[in-house]
């Protein structure tokens, strides 16, 4: 490196036509070092088994500067490369809250000191927590590499970028799986933003006076009104399906007029694992999306990664409209720390990613700068590793989770003694001094004065009176608005709370629940639909790797309170076969911490509703209420016209006495119900009712148990009721393989239930067309022989 023939001022741009200064770079170069050492410290950790995260960030480090254009207020959900953004963040975030680091941000002076003792020179305190950026990120990001229960993020449950006091939102699930998230969050901060002052002025009974100590009542945006929304990713992730459902989601919300402030930036190494990209791929697939302004830059140029990076913020900033930031990166030391490059690279190939090192280009800018020479960009680069390698030391020693108890407290905590607060209190004010605001928007005639009701009618209630009691909770999906939704469910309630409470959104289940997760991080309680339970499938990670991850994997700091609706489950006679006929639910059971409640009657659901309202409110409990399609409309349970499967409202000063906890099941005694238990849920609790009063009209008691939670299951309700009898018929609606009934099943067993035990499923098929559905479906045929079969043993 040549020395700089004009020295420039630290204040000044650190080069002609740039706006970065001097200064800024400097305190950029710094967390570009730090992120590097700490990719070198992770493989030293790993190679005697005390580190168990080696995926780096070389030769993203760039990203530093992106940190630097936008604010720290501004939420921001990372690529697992993008070490040098957190690095900066952190630092960004420090200086603001007043920490002290011994000198101005940059190259500091003094020699590290490689005795041990922690001594770096004059003007530093590294080693001293919170003061020093480069020695706060180390210890952030290593003790999260060696699984410490002191780390900030995951408390030792998992290695993400994120962070909550820097609004660094942790990414956890497949490869661009958070893309969808961000578009959600960007447009919940607009809407949340224009919704304020919209609720306030119709709903005069939610005063904040009212409000205090129940945050579930006062609405607020956790950012600022201008914030934008922040979202690195690899090249690799443009070719994912839940990135080209954000790309698409974004575009088409600029098309209707939207807004939706996401900068989503791509870090291109031009690798995805020891896949290439195609040459031109990247930069076409991402040019060609429409609504998205595309931004380009030299992301191993840092002055030049600053400028459009800074340009692109302003942009979305101003406009609040999406963009997309394309980042040429290069990617040194491989995928990971297992991964031989050689293998699949050329060394030509390879040579040439090391000739565009980040640090080199950041140390060149310095020296031609005249703010640092060469000796001293060497001296500040092992005085960073110094630093970095003893807060490595520094982290092994620490504790880490060893109980169960430890890993699962974050899943999903549960507060059912505060739940139940929030449902009788919502009840109150209803009945009390909002009555008057309530008759206003629902109508001359209350639900409770309509006489009994369906189970649609009963949900679109409770829907009702949950954007009643809740003013920051939202109804959104496809064909929900205007239509009231493809079953009429929602019906009306985009008349009654407006648009920026009830709307549509395209069908698609990623951009559905995309839309969710966000809207809740940005405040609100969102109450998504996805139209059909076939539907669901393609869109799954959503819930499993973002929605139910998120509070197990930033120890609670973020949550994404939701109630997904999804109509479902077979008998539905009228449509077509498979796909609308779908009974598969294996795949949210295995989802861990999510509640699955499934009203089969009107009595039951709205309070099954209410519960998981309140649940997600107090809680941030993710919930999916599934509702059995075929029994939308049924008014009759033995013969026609008897109206025995009607039910009147729940007037909401009854609400608290009639609250539903979590996990727990309805039992019904039929007879003397002392002969056969029977277990089921959904469609099959009203044909085992019909069976058991044939049964019982023959002299045989029966207990119908409706588990209504099927997750998580009421095991105590379960083995209560089998003990009662000592004989259990499981009807399961779902098929015999993954089924809920292998679950209902296996905690009898576990519980050491000695009685006899019978389960009738659904066969391991797809529900055909037509009437042939009853011969792979549970009926009351089969049902009445199970029970008869236990009854004679």
């Amino acid at each position: 490196m040549d020395p700089a023939p004009d020295r420039r001022a630290p204040e000044q741009p650190v080069r002609d036509g740039t706006l970065l200064t001097g200064q800024s770079a400097l305190a950029l170069f710094d967390a570009q070092l730090t992120s590097r050492h700490l990719d070198l410290a992770k493989r030293w950790l790993r190679s005697f088994g005390e580190g168990f995260y080696t995926l780096g960030s070389s030769g993203h480090e760039g990203n530093a500067a992106l940190a630097a254009a936008v604010r720290v207020t501004d939420p921001a959900l990372l690529h697992y490369r993008s070490g040098g953004f957190y690095c900066a963040r952190l630092a960004q975030a420090g200086l603001a809250a007043g920490h002290e680091p011994g000198v101005e941000p940059g190259l500091r002076s003094g020699a590290a000191d490689r005795s041990g003792t922690g001594d770096t020179g004059a003007g530093t305190d590294a080693g001293e927590a919170g003061t020093d950026p480069v020695t706060d990120a180390a210890r952030d990001v290593l003790r999260g590499a060696v699984a410490s229960a002191s780390d900030p993020t995951t408390g030792g449950r998992g290695k993400v970028f994120g962070n909550t006091a820097i609004n660094i939102v942790p990414a956890s699930g497949s490869v661009g799986g958070h893309l969808p998230r961000a578009v959600g969050t960007a447009l919940g901060i607009d809407r949340m933003r224009r919704m304020l002052p919209t609720v306030r002025q119709r709903q005069p009974g939610l005063a904040r006076s009212a409000a205090v100590g129940r945050p579930y009542l006062e609405p607020r945006l956790p950012w600022p009104d201008d914030a934008i929304v922040v979202c690195s990713f690899g090249d690799a992730a443009v070719n994912h399906a839940a990135a080209t459902a954000a790309f698409n989601t974004a575009g088409w919300a600029d098309h209707a007029g939207l807004s939706t402030p996401v900068l989503f930036v791509c870090e291109d190494n031009g690798l995805g694992g020891s896949v290439r990209s195609p040459d031109g791929w990247v930069a076409e697939t991402l040019r060609c999306r429409p609504g998205l302004r595309y931004f380009a830059a030299d992301g191993c140029d840092l002055a030049a990664t600053y400028d459009v990076a800074a340009e692109a913020a302003a942009w979305v900033r101003e406009h609040r409209r999406p963009a997309v930031l394309h980042l040429s990166t290069v990617r040194l030391m491989g995928h990971s720390g297992a991964d031989v490059e050689s293998a699949y690279r050329s060394a030509e190939e390879i040579d040439r990613d090391v000739a565009r090192d980040p640090l080199v280009g950041t140390a060149r800018l310095l020296v031609a700068a005249g703010l640092a020479s060469p000796d001293e960009i060497i001296s500040r680069y092992d005085e960073v590793g110094w630093q970095v390698r003893k807060v490595a030391e520094e982290v092994i020693g620490e504790a880490k989770l060893d109980t169960a108890g430890q890993v699962v407290a974050t899943i999903a905590p549960r507060r059912p003694i505060r739940v139940a607060r929030v449902v009788a209190d919502t009840g109150a004010r209803a009945a009390g001094a909002a009555a008057t605001t309530r008759a206003t928007t629902l109508g001359t005639r209350l639900p409770e004065e309509r006489g009994p009701m369906t189970l649609a009618q009963t949900i679109t209630a409770a829907l009702a009176d949950g954007l009643l009691a809740y003013p920051a909770m939202t109804v959104f999906g496809a064909d929900v608005a205007a239509k009231g939704g493809v079953h009429g469910v929602t019906a009306g309630l985009q008349d009654r709370f407006g648009v920026h409470r009830v709307f549509d959104t395209t069908g698609d289940g990623t951009t559905v629940l995309g839309l969710g997760l966000g809207a809740g991080l940005a405040g609100q309680l969102p109450v998504p639909e996805i139209q059909y339970l076939s539907h669901l499938h393609s869109a799954e990670d959503q819930l499993r790797g973002e929605a139910a991850a998120l509070q197990f994997l930033s120890r609670g700091g973020y949550r994404n309170p939701m109630v997904l609706r999804v109509p479902g489950l077979a008998y539905q006679e009228s449509l077509s076969g498979h796909l609308h006929n779908d009974n598969s639910l294996a795949v949210l059971r295995d989802v861990p911490g999510l509640v699955l409640a499934v009203p089969a009657r009107a009595d039951d659901a709205a309070g099954l509703l209410r519960s998981c309202l309140a649940s997600a409110a107090v809680d941030g409990s993710v919930c999916v209420f599934l509702e059995p399609v075929a029994l939308y409309d049924t008014r009759d349970l033995h013969v026609p016209d008897d109206g025995l499967w009607l039910a009147p409202y729940t007037p909401p000063g009854e609400w608290g006495a009639r609250h539903i906890p979590v996990g727990r099941a309805r039992s019904y005694s039929i007879g003397s119900g002392e002969d056969l238990t029977v277990i089921t849920f959904g469609n099959g609790v009203r044909m085992s009712l019909r069976v058991a009063a044939r049964l019982a009209a023959e002299g045989a008691g029966c207990r119908v148990v409706d588990l209504r939670w099927l997750a998580p299951l009421p095991v105590a309700d379960i083995i209560r009721e089998a003990t009662a009898t000592g004989r259990v018929l499981v009807v399961d609606e779902t098929r015999r393989s993954g089924g809920v009934g292998e679950g209902v099943l296996a905690a009898l067993v576990e519980a050491g239930y000695v009685g006899a035990a019978a389960r009738i499923a659904a066969l391991d098929t797809y529900v055909p067309l037509g009437p042939v559905a009853n011969q792979v479906l549970v009926g009351e045929d089969a049902i009445t022989q199970g029970a008869r079969a236990l009854l004679a043993r």
